[in-house]
């Protein structure tokens, strides 16, 4: 088998130049591409990326070249970043003019010469604004668009007289914390904050549902946080994206709790500013902000303090008046009163004066015809009472002797009965008395045969045995 023909692969590369040259010398191209896998080196001023294209629909990679900016380049991304505020880098949109090179080491390249500015500021732009109408007209209730500003559900909620509790979303190594808390807690007013840290990316526009989780996570935590502070420091304009997503600032809009911003932009506002209860331009902004507010609550106090001094003050000035022209009137009306009650004293005092000497010169004369019944009314009372005694007395005698003559025969009759009824009588009569065991008995069924019993009967005790006992009605007893 005989070896083909072959040429070396340099000598390939080569024809590749020469036909890239043919084909491309002195030619330039605007293409619309997304930047990725980009790098850049700072002492050589040389920035490595890739230029991509992808289909709007699935997001699939059309066409994908290794590119390069160096010398014109650079110093046109340099422009670039400084009129737009964005870093030059992965994932942003960009209109760049290009020239197509070929290296025989390197391969097939675009060398970027030119980046148009007002494209990528008009892609972010048109991103701001559909997110903007969208959060409109999904959200009516909560986002409402009036004269040249955005009115929220957040933005209406009334902020508390004084702001303590805080909750602060921040990365967890960012100096726009540190300068937030350092001049909340070196305030001159030497107002008192608590603050909860609540660390998340914040950048990085793919970032935005773990923003949304934290706070959702500070909702949930159930502390009465008096507001919400999110912070940043300062960076390029990519850095912002996150806080032009549309869920981030859908759920700021609708927070329950007001949402202070301190994103530590100079430019433009974020979605999220417009839709927060109050937005400030840097974390250091945003404190002096709280301590502010907290200060016109104070001020208000002390403005209180001063009309409460003032009216007391005046109050106490009328009623000082008050009671001054009062106690002049109480004590002429006083002075009124006692002159006429002593007119009136010395009137009744001449009336019961004269009204006591003709009671007393009436009840003289009473007393006197009084005096002269009693001379001579006992007198005649006592010999009334005396001849009325003599008639009672004589009657008492004649009565007493009847009633004593009545008396004697009732007893001489009691005593004749008495005598009658004596035991030794009734005994005579031939009656007899009973006895068992010395005692004196009248029932019969105390007594059984073999029992020995006494029977008195006259002057005679009689002692004897029961033989038997039978029944007796008394039929042949006469008296």
């Amino acid at each position: 088998m005989s070896t083909p023909s072959f040429i070396r692969l340099s000598e390939l590369s080569q024809k590749v130049v020469r036909a890239v040259e043919e084909a491309f010398s002195g030619k330039n191209y605007w293409v619309v591409a997304d930047v990725t896998s980009h790098t850049y080196k700072a002492q050589s001023n040389f920035h490595y990326f890739e230029l991509v294209d992808k289909d709007q629909q699935s997001n699939h990679v059309l066409s994908k070249f290794a590119a390069r900016a160096w010398g014109t380049g650079s110093q046109r991304i340099s422009v670039f970043e400084q009129a737009t505020g964005q870093r030059f880098g992965n994932d942003i949109h960009v209109l760049v003019q290009v020239t197509v090179e070929f290296h025989p080491t390197y391969g097939l390249q675009l060398c970027v010469t030119d980046i148009d500015t007002s494209f990528t500021l008009g892609m972010l732009e048109q991103q701001r604004r559909k997110a903007l109408q969208r959060l409109l007209q999904e959200n009516p209730e909560h986002v409402r668009f009036e004269g040249d500003r955005y009115l929220t559900f957040n933005r209406d909620l009334k902020l508390r007289a004084v702001i303590q509790k805080l909750a602060v979303l921040s990365s967890g190594t960012s100096a726009g914390f540190q300068d937030f808390v350092h001049t909340l807690q070196h305030n001159v007013a030497g107002y008192k904050f608590s603050i909860d840290h609540y660390r998340v990316l914040v950048h990085g526009e793919h970032n935005s549902r773990q923003f949304v989780d934290r706070m959702i996570e500070v909702y949930k935590s159930g502390v009465q946080y008096d507001a919400v502070v999110i912070i940043r420091g300062g960076g390029a304009q990519t850095d912002f994206l996150l806080f032009d997503d549309y869920s981030l600032a859908r759920a700021v809009a609708r927070f329950p709790i007001p949402v202070i911003t301190g994103i530590g932009h100079q430019r433009n506002q974020t979605i999220t500013d417009l839709m927060a209860h109050t937005s400030t331009k840097t974390p250091t902004q945003a404190a002096e902000w709280i301590i502010g507010h907290n200060r016109l609550f104070m001020e208000a106090l002390l403005v209180l303090e001063k009309r409460v001094v003032i009216k007391s003050q005046q109050l106490l000035s009328g009623h000082s008046r008050s009671l001054s022209s009062l106690n002049a009137t109480i004590a002429s009306a006083a002075g009124n009163y006692l002159g006429n009650q002593k007119d009136n004293l010395f009137y009744l005092n001449s009336k019961i004066t004269g009204r006591s000497r003709t009671l007393l010169h009436q009840h003289a004369l009473a007393l006197q015809t009084l005096g002269l019944l009693l001379i001579s009314a006992p007198r005649l009372v006592l010999r009334s009472r005396a001849n009325e005694l003599g008639m009672v007395g004589a009657e008492l005698r004649r009565t007493s002797a009847s009633f004593l003559k009545n008396r004697n025969s009732e007893l001489e009759h009691t005593a004749t009965l008495v005598r009658l009824m004596s035991p030794g009588n009734i005994l005579k009569r031939g009656f007899a008395i009973v006895k068992q065991n010395g005692k004196i008995t009248s029932v019969a069924s105390d007594i059984t045969a073999g029992d020995q019993f006494e029977v008195v009967l006259g002057g005679v005790e009689i002692s004897a045995i029961v033989e038997s006992t039978k029944g007796y009605d008394g039929s042949d007893f006469n008296i």
